[in-house]
């Protein structure tokens, strides 16, 4: 499942909130674990030993502010015991569950009661009163290192889409595109990267919008910038009338 935007007008009575982590997607298929882009990765045998033939989605955690480790450890084509006696895989989701998600919720939390490991924890689920109660909550969560919060509608199914059945509700906003030309920098940058042309995913049924990002580069970065074909991840305030991110900034490649 992939989540929308939350907009004020959401019926939160209909919602289960829980915290965004943000680490690496994790999908354990009941046998071997994968991460949202399809690739296996290469846990110690510790790690997974004793899971059980079921499907669960989570999200694999280093902690807050440790994304860029959670990526590091993720990627590891031999795994290393040290980095990952840090990670935490936080399950949110039974996929192969039939129920709605208020059903699966109790589901999920026996799975990981029988799987008994601290490094296996189920994601906690509440729900909150108001759009005064969430904002509130969402401050907390972002003041105690947190990224964000999740919504998730108690009456939904598991589908591979992305739905208002699932939303996310940041201090800001931010989205992913792909990068489809490094373009030259000038003045200061020159024989730099000067800004990424980047292509939005298409929008019911509409042709792709493509639009320059400029800002947010380290100069690292600019000596060396993501590749033709990365997916990144940009910060924007809204949209404009043609349905480009206003004020958009890189926030980092996408490698999960």
């Amino acid at each position: 499942m992939l989540a929308n935007v939350y907009r004020p007008g959401a019926v939160l009575a209909d919602y289960w909130v829980s915290e965004k982590y943000d680490g690496v997607r994790g999908y354990w298929d009941g046998q071997a674990l994968w991460t949202r882009g399809g690739e296996r990765v290469a846990a110690p045998g510790w790690f997974t030993a004793g899971w059980p033939k079921v499907a669960m989605d989570g999200e694999l955690w280093a902690g807050h502010g440790q994304f860029a480790k959670a990526v590091s450890t993720v990627r590891q084509q031999t795994p290393g015991d040290s980095a990952w006696r840090a990670m935490r895989f936080m399950v949110f989701d039974l996929p192969a569950h039939a129920g709605t998600f208020t059903e699966r919720i109790p589901a999920l939390n026996g799975v990981v009661i029988r799987i008994d490991q601290p490094w296996v924890q189920a994601v906690v689920q509440s729900k909150v009163a108001s759009p005064q109660a969430l904002q509130a909550l969402l401050l907390k969560t972002v003041q105690n290192g947190g990224e964000g919060l999740m919504l998730h509608r108690g009456t939904s199914l598991y589908k591979g889409l992305r739905s208002d059945d699932l939303l996310k509700f940041k201090t800001h906003e931010d989205d992913e595109a792909r990068v489809v030309e490094h373009v030259a920098g000038q003045g200061k940058y020159a024989g730099k990267l000067g800004a990424l042309l980047v292509e939005m995913p298409p929008v019911a049924g509409q042709p792709p919008q493509r639009f320059k990002l400029g800002t947010g580069f380290s100069d690292a970065q600019r000596d060396n910038p993501p590749a033709i074909g990365a997916r990144v991840t940009y910060r924007f305030r809204g949209l404009n009338d043609s349905g480009i991110p206003r004020f958009a900034s890189f926030v980092r490649v996408r490698e999960d």
